[in-house]
């Protein structure tokens, strides 16, 4: 019986290899891993399996607004001010692919009620230095408020998990409560921000 003969390495077969083992040396020396996968993370935002949604009322959990952040200018922002308002809390960092992904939505989401005087964005970044979050996000173009925590992290929303995204509804639940990747500019939440501004509206 004729045994069968080994597979030849080309020249080429070589040089394909080399090419794909240089480009993840690029991306890894470089520190884009997050670009890179935040990117194909994208991809599966689109197809709309993961949008965000609101809780079970069931499911709601009283807020703790009891902290403080500070803003890229180093202005201190009191929490327990925003109570009787829509709240929208991100914990993220720009090393976290899944966080990369999301945030050209939130951007979105952010634009489209920046003229809401009821409707409040918290991104907390959880990047060692403010600076680099800063930097990330001008980098990108995004309007985006950036913060850091000047106080301690109240537990309920200690998940372990970036990004985590909170909604706090003017009467002062988490109606949304979300660990990982997800698409929240889409109508549906639109309109579960709007209907909470109406309800601070009549709060205030």
């Amino acid at each position: 019986m004729e045994k069968p003969k080994k597979a030849k390495v080309t020249k080429r077969d070589i040089i394909e290899l080399l090419v794909v083992v240089s480009i993840f040396a690029v991306i890894y020396l470089t520190g884009s891993q997050a670009e890179v996968f935040g990117k194909v993370q994208q991809v599966f935002l689109k197809t709309g399996a993961m949008n965000a949604s609101e809780l079970d009322e069931m499911s709601y959990e009283k807020a703790d607004l009891n902290f403080k952040v500070k803003d890229r200018d180093g202005k201190i922002i009191d929490a327990s001010k925003l109570k009787g308002q829509t709240v929208f809390i991100n914990i993220w960092a720009t090393w976290c692919p899944p966080c990369v992904a999301e945030m050209p939505g939130i951007n979105s989401l952010r634009e489209h009620f920046k003229d809401d005087p009821n409707v409040h964005f918290l991104m907390i970044s959880e990047d060692k230095y403010i600076e680099t979050a800063v930097k990330w996000v001008d980098k990108k173009g995004f309007d985006l408020p950036v913060h850091k925590m000047a106080t301690r992290l109240p537990d309920i929303y200690e998940t372990g998990y970036v990004p985590s995204t909170f909604v706090i509804s003017p009467e002062g639940e988490i109606v949304v409560k979300h660990t990982g990747l997800a698409n929240y500019n889409t109508r549906r939440f639109k309109k579960l921000l709007k209907k909470l501004s109406d309800r601070s509206q009549k709060i205030n």
